[in-house]
């Protein structure tokens, strides 16, 4: 009876051992939609007034984690009953991922026209602002319904050929981090600058080194955010097209032989670039087809 105990322990030991790094492994290869997921939400979080910023942003974690209870169960059983699927999507997948990036890569060189000021800068109707916040939930809650999709597709293609339960547990360990740990960098970024204004705040009561310091830290923290935020949104817009590349060139034998002279990262972003801007001339196209209108030049 001990025996078998010990044995049922040992058993659930293993389990957990390999578990864990399946889950290790199901991050790294999602690690390039994380750093996305986490540039795209900051850069929705963003543009409120600071009593709402944290509350917006509660709502879209709690949509979060819905989109991923959506998805889990569809994936797992697809994995158990179709898992020839997994590729197909992870291919759509990483034309949308692909797309993304090229648009803004395209939206960088080609568009100059000024971006508009976030709505609390230039509404004051109160009612017209909460409006406003519900529309851009409901955008960054759909944005990150694809995104998990993604995600979890990514995390089930690296697990794949473990047991069902090893892929359980692995890849809804990544799906929790990708709601908790990417809204909780999140929360931070967006109150850094509050954090910056009231060690200012603080450094007025003070004097001495301890003045210096606290407004110089302060400063750093208001000044830095504006650059962190451009710079996940770079970091996010090469990531999308490292991961949608790398997705065909893993999962397509043909082009994975073709660019097989080229180190990864580079092929990686190149099949990115180049899936990208066939998806976007696509789009491009078929929107000039249905508003002709809008490029009528007067």
């Amino acid at each position: 009876m001990a025996t078998g105990f010990f044995a049922v322990l040992d058993d659930i030991a293993v389990l957990l051992d390999d578990a864990a790094a399946m889950s290790k492994l199901a991050v790294k290869k999602t690690a390039g939609v994380l750093g996305d997921d986490l540039a795209v939400n900051a850069e929705k979080a963003s543009g409120f007034s600071v009593s709402r910023e944290l509350p917006v942003l509660w709502a879209i974690t709690k949509g979060s984690f819905i989109n991923k209870l959506i998805i889990l169960p569809f994936a797992f059983l697809m994995s158990a009953f179709a898992p020839w699927l997994i590729v197909p999507i992870l291919l759509i997948g990483g034309v949308y991922l692909a797309f993304e990036g090229a648009e803004k890569v395209y939206e960088y060189l080609f568009d100059k026209s000024e971006r508009p000021k976030p709505a609390a800068e230039t509404v004051a109707d109160k009612e017209t602002l909460l409006a406003i916040e519900k529309e851009k939930i409901k955008s960054a809650v759909v944005t990150d319904f694809i995104l998990s999709i993604e995600i979890i597709m990514i995390a089930l293609g690296a697990v794949a050929d473990q047991v069902l339960s090893i892929q359980i547990v692995a890849v809804s360990f990544v799906a929790l981090l990708a709601t908790v740990g990417v809204y909780g960098l999140v929360a931070l970024l967006v109150r850094m600058d509050d954090a910056g204004f009231y060690l200012m705040d603080v450094a007025e009561n003070l004097s001495g080194i301890k003045k210096t310091l606290y407004a110089k830290v302060g400063n750093a923290l208001v000044l830095s955010l504006p650059k962190i935020i451009k710079t996940l949104s770079v970091v996010g817009t090469i990531a999308m097209l490292l991961v949608g590349g790398g997705i065909f060139l893993h999962n397509i034998e043909a082009i994975h032989h073709f660019f097989d002279f080229m180190p990864w990262i580079s092929a990686d972003l190149l099949v990115g670039l180049l899936v990208g801007v066939i998806a976007l001339g696509i789009e491009k196209g078929i929107h000039h087809l249905r508003h002709p209108k809008d490029h009528v030049v007067s």
